[in-house]
């Protein structure tokens, strides 16, 4: 690395120290002129990014081949080579939320549009085809209750999905034809179709806690919810109604959540592999170092899922297939090579379903965080 001209003064110009050779033996400040010129600024920042090019790629490449290594030699004291675990995984973590990690953004639709023709068409098309096959099948003769059965329930979930379609109003009157209905001939099928009508119905009309409450109000006392099933009522409407605003802030808190179980994720490792009596710290910079190594692998896997062939393509489907059967193979081996042990299986099962609930519980408090905050 072009280090560009020395001072011929022995003075360090950062602490003022005596300067035998080229760097201050108190503050490491190499003793270079001040003024350079433009090409040379150039070379030595050039020179400069190439050193930490260098410094960079010599510890991701064995970090990602050589899961456990990184730790083992950093440890051993073979740093020189090597940056520093906290510095590359903020780093690569920076870089990780910012590029790869997108939160989805919840897009506010009209989840009631009416059934139009061809979608009535397509679906009496589908419960035809679902009846031919079943007759080519030598079912229709064989069990017909069977196939009575399914093509009752295809079509019972088709109403529901026109009911829902429909505009408020529009379910009122349905829903009012069809008590006047069922009341002239007491039919056991229509009182439950009623049942699932009247739920949908009212789920749209608590749209708000106000909506909710005014009917509540219209019930006799003995059907009205209780103060506990008002206040989960509250909660849900609350959480429907700011969805989008909540989970945006629980994705944008993501980081935070991974940056503080990771001393979690220690202990957890700690616990399994404490017949190897070392230091806590030891067990950090370990999980320090997977878990970067996880955020490099996702940098490439992440927006080739969600920006080259979709999220819910074939493709996208395999891509985290292979990332779960990576983390699963670069786990064992770091943990067989890093605490030399043969059998890590079991151990690293159990770490991964603490890290699990670890994971579920902080996202149920960060979840009740959010409301508290929103509410």
């Amino acid at each position: 690395m072009s280090a560009g001209k020395y001072r011929k003064e022995h003075n360090c110009l950062n602490c003022g120290s005596h300067v035998e050779s080229h760097y201050c033996s108190s503050c490491g400040q190499p003793n270079l002129e001040l003024k350079e010129s433009f090409w040379g600024f150039i070379s030595h920042s050039i020179a400069h990014y190439f050193h930490f090019d260098n410094k960079f790629f010599q510890t991701l490449v064995p970090l990602l081949t050589k899961p456990g290594q990184v730790t083992l030699d950093y440890l051993a004291g073979k740093r020189a080579r090597y940056i520093n675990p906290v510095s590359m995984y903020i780093f690569v973590s920076i870089v990780y939320f910012l590029v790869a990690y997108s939160p989805k953004h919840v897009e506010t639709e009209n989840k009631h549009k009416p059934v139009t023709a061809a979608q009535a068409q397509k679906r009496k098309a589908a419960l035809d085809s679902v009846q031919k096959k079943l007759k080519e099948a030598g079912l229709t003769n064989a069990v017909p209750g069977i196939v009575n059965e399914t093509t009752s329930r295809i079509t019972e979930n088709m109403d529901r999905e026109d009911f829902k379609s429909l505009s408020f109003k529009e379910q009122k009157i349905t829903l009012e034809d069809l008590k006047k209905h069922n009341k002239a001939n007491q039919s056991d099928s229509l009182t439950k179709v009623i049942e699932k009508f009247s739920e949908i119905h009212d789920d749209r009309n608590d749209s708000t806690y106000a909506a909710y409450l005014a009917r509540q109000k219209t019930l006799q006392p003995q059907n009205q919810d209780n103060w506990f099933d008002r206040l989960v009522k509250k909660r849900a409407i609350t959480i429907g109604e700011k969805s989008e605003v909540i989970q945006e802030t629980l994705e944008h808190n993501r980081p935070k959540q991974y940056f503080l179980l990771m001393p979690l994720l220690a202990l957890f490792i700690m616990w399994n592999f404490r017949k190897n009596h070392i230091y806590y710290l030891d067990h950090l910079i370990f999980t320090i170092h997977g878990m970067t190594a996880y955020f490099v692998v996702s940098i490439i896997t992440n927006p080739l899922s969600k920006y080259v062939f979709g999220e819910d393509s074939t493709f996208s489907t395999i891509i985290k297939v292979g990332l779960y059967i990576w983390i699963c193979w670069y786990m064992f081996n770091a943990l067989k090579v890093f605490y030399q042990r043969k059998k890590v299986i079991g151990k690293m099962i159990m770490i991964f379903i603490l890290y699990a609930i670890s994971v579920a519980l902080t996202e149920m408090v960060m979840l009740n965080l959010i409301y508290y905050v929103a509410t």
